[in-house]
């Protein structure tokens, strides 16, 4: 029961922390819109087009990818740390992760998705 409530008072702590910081900002802001204000940020730069424009197929397919090779390296840590325990079943099975790893990374190599220099999707 102990932990529970830490970890209670901790959420009510960032929801608290949260709510104050809405509510401060909103009180004591400056109340002066001008369209500047109101226009979008991108980066520092004006921004240009139209949000509604299609993007490549490219585009997302290099986002997935990444998505999928860092969800899977944050595997290795957890292994990493429990290297001494798993002896050496458990370092060929990460073996064989990275093999299965780097032969995804072979194929998506492989199939042009990663060559950015051509515009054929």
């Amino acid at each position: 029961m102990q932990g529970w409530f830490s970890i209670l008072i901790m959420i009510a702590l960032g929801a608290g922390f949260a709510l104050v910081s809405i509510v401060l900002s909103s009180v004591l802001g400056p109340h002066k819109p001008t369209p500047e204000k109101a226009a979008p940020y991108e980066c520092g730069m004006p921004p240009v087009g139209n949000a509604r424009e299609r993007q490549s197929v490219k585009f997302y397919l290099v986002a997935m990818i990444f998505l999928l090779f860092d969800i899977e390296v944050a595997f290795l840590y957890p292994w990493a740390m429990a290297l001494r325990d798993l002896g050496w079943n458990g370092f060929a099975q990460v073996v064989l992760f990275m093999l299965l790893l780097a032969a995804g990374y072979a194929y998506v190599w492989r199939k042009g998705v990663l060559d950015w220099g051509s515009d054929h999707a």
